[in-house]
């Protein structure tokens, strides 16, 4: 335990708050004893942070108990009491409901660490877990000694040692703490490789634990470095919350992977447990799969589309299936585009259109497009389907539902903003009291 405490007086400066994850169990009490010790020569806080997940009868005297021992220790004592879990994936949700409540208290006294009791067996079975499961170069590597957040970091100094260091270490300073009898159950996953696995590489070599450390240091490292040349090509090829396919083809596999892992991130963040390598496989084969069109779904509502040379990342939600808005000066419009009538203007693109009142039925509607719809584009001779368009066009099948078309009061389209125009459309040249403007 001294290499505990020579890092710690490393890290440690007078007038520092440190956040102490404490369960009130060995690994967390010997922590505790730990930072009480380095306190008598150095001016640090700590603030106690227990989470009581009400899911034992000894839960509510364990955090009574721990309550007492803070006050006669002179540490603050904060609690969270947890009595209704939502998640399918209880383990997830209260690490995130632990964290937050760390975040939080974090904020409340200005703290510079948010420390917890991970130890090296702790990080052997979180790695081999991982290579089993699957998951990303990150993921394999476990989780950090030390992580630099807004503000504070997350330190783990526990885990240059073992179970067994920690526990002959509470015996000899008699250090009394509270036994989860929930770690001995082989209901759960982490118990399993605990009870089985490591005993037989520690057979094999008393010190691994610190030989999966180097292993884990080595993929941060890698990581690391991976992460500063993904960011530099990342802005080459994401643009309007869309991968452009053809430049994603051109790197290498690795970076792919990364790019995909980091547009991961930003959708799942506390959730991102629930992805693995399956997902970014699936991902990979859908961005080389023939089809220009097509779609794959993620774990909680998450949607990667395929359409044509983009590749979309999105969250499902409700949305709106079909509108008709009645067009007078403006009109804002589901898909976060509007229509305004304007004055004049000398541009002629598809994002214009002139009509002479004339020639079309009042008032114009915008609306969704009809099974059937047709239209008589400006230029060709007879009419072309809406869907035909949208595939000329090469609009993506998620925005289609959505796409304005603008109509008279007699179902004529007289435009498509942004596509084509029809033969209602009128020269620049010539007479119109009606000029549209979609942006």
């Amino acid at each position: 335990m001294e290499r505990v405490n020579d890092y710690l007086l490393q890290i440690l400066s007078d007038g520092d708050v440190i956040v102490l994850g404490c369960s009130g169990g060995p690994d967390s009490m010997a922590l505790m004893d730990i930072l009480l010790k380095i306190r008598k020569n150095m001016n640090i806080s700590i603030i106690c942070a227990h989470v009581n997940h009400k899911l034992r009868v000894e839960s509510d005297d364990e955090m009574v108990w721990l309550e007492k021992f803070c006050k006669k220790h002179n540490v603050i004592f904060e609690k969270m009491i947890i009595n209704n879990y939502g998640d399918d994936n209880f383990h997830n949700e209260a690490r995130n409901i632990r964290y937050n409540f760390f975040e939080d208290l974090v904020r409340k006294y200005n703290a510079k660490f948010i420390m917890t009791a991970h130890h090296g067996d702790d990080l052997i079975e979180t790695i081999l877990m991982r290579i089993v499961r699957g998951s990303t170069l990150t993921g394999y590597a476990g989780f950090n000694k030390f992580t630099l957040k807004d503000g504070y970091s997350i330190v783990r100094p526990l885990v240059y040692v073992t179970k067994e260091d920690i526990l002959e270490y509470n015996k000899k300073h008699k250090i009394d703490y509270a036994i989860d009898k929930s770690n001995f159950s082989d209901k759960y996953t982490r118990n399993r490789y605990r009870k089985v696995v490591l005993p037989f590489l520690k057979n094999e070599d008393k010190n691994v634990h610190l030989k999966f450390l180097k292993y884990s240091n080595c993929l941060v490292d890698c990581d690391f470095y991976l992460e500063k040349e993904t960011e530099k090509l990342f802005k080459t090829l994401y643009n309007d919350k869309y991968i452009d396919i053809t430049k994603f083809k051109e790197l290498d596999s690795v970076i792919q992977n990364k790019i995909i892992n980091n547009l991961l991130k930003n959708y799942y963040e506390e959730d991102l447990i629930l992805i693995s390598d399956v997902h970014t496989d699936l991902i990979k084969s859908l961005v080389y799969s023939n089809r220009s069109n097509s779609s794959i779904y993620l774990p909680n509502s998450v949607k990667v589309i395929k359409s044509y040379d983009k590749l979309y990342f999105e969250r499902e939600t409700e949305q709106i299936d079909s509108y008709e808005i009645e067009l007078e000066d403006y009109a804002n419009l589901p898909n976060g585009k509007n229509i305004k009538l304007i004055d004049s203007s000398d541009v002629n693109d598809n994002f214009y259109c002139r009509l002479d009142s004339k020639d079309v039925v009042l008032p114009l509607h915008v609306r969704t497009r009809k099974s059937g719809d047709r239209m008589k584009v400006k230029g060709l001779n007879g009419s072309k389907k809406v869907k035909d368009i949208f595939i000329d066009s090469k609009v993506p099948i998620s925005q289609r539902d959505l796409w304005p078309v603008v109509v008279d009061s007699k179902e004529n389209i007289v435009w498509l903003p942004g596509l084509k125009k029809s033969k209602f459309d009128v020269p620049k040249n010539k007479k119109c009291d009606i000029i549209l403007k979609y942006y």
